[in-house]
């Protein structure tokens, strides 16, 4: 419950900026997965971006009716697809960065580096033992 209550208190945060650009958190998240890693395929993206694989499939489906992004079928192997950001949604990934680094910067000052700093590492090290069992 308190790991789910500072989350929601962070998108408090930053729901509104993300929101303003038309876009949903799970759409945001499959931008920023595709804007870090390049083109991936569904599978990758559920697991970088912690939505479940029939959610997925709507949201991408979404996001390419809007020119969000685009899917193309492996040439050796029709069966799979990847999918990459458009010049629209890379476009967007400039404006909402710089809005969002605004907010981490407000967040900072209102709780402190040192705090931030620690909150990282801890549910960097908490992430790195669950996935090491």
């Amino acid at each position: 419950m308190l790991l789910l209550r500072a989350r929601e208190k962070m998108m408090e945060r930053f729901r509104p900026v993300i929101a303003a650009h038309g876009l949903t958190d799970q759409q945001w998240r499959v931008i920023r997965a595709l804007h870090e890693h390049g083109p991936l395929e569904p599978r990758q993206i559920t697991e970088i971006c912690t939505i479940s694989s029939p959610s997925m499939a709507g949201v991408l489906g979404r996001m390419e009716a809007t020119d969000l992004v685009v899917k193309e079928r492996f040439a050796d192997d029709q069966r799979r697809v990847r999918v990459s950001l458009t010049s629209a949604s890379t476009k967007l990934v400039a404006l909402i960065s710089r809005e969002l680094e605004e907010q981490y910067s407000q967040l900072e000052l209102k709780v402190g580096p040192d705090v931030v700093k620690r909150v990282y590492q801890a549910v960097d090290d908490l992430l790195s033992g669950l996935e090491a069992r």
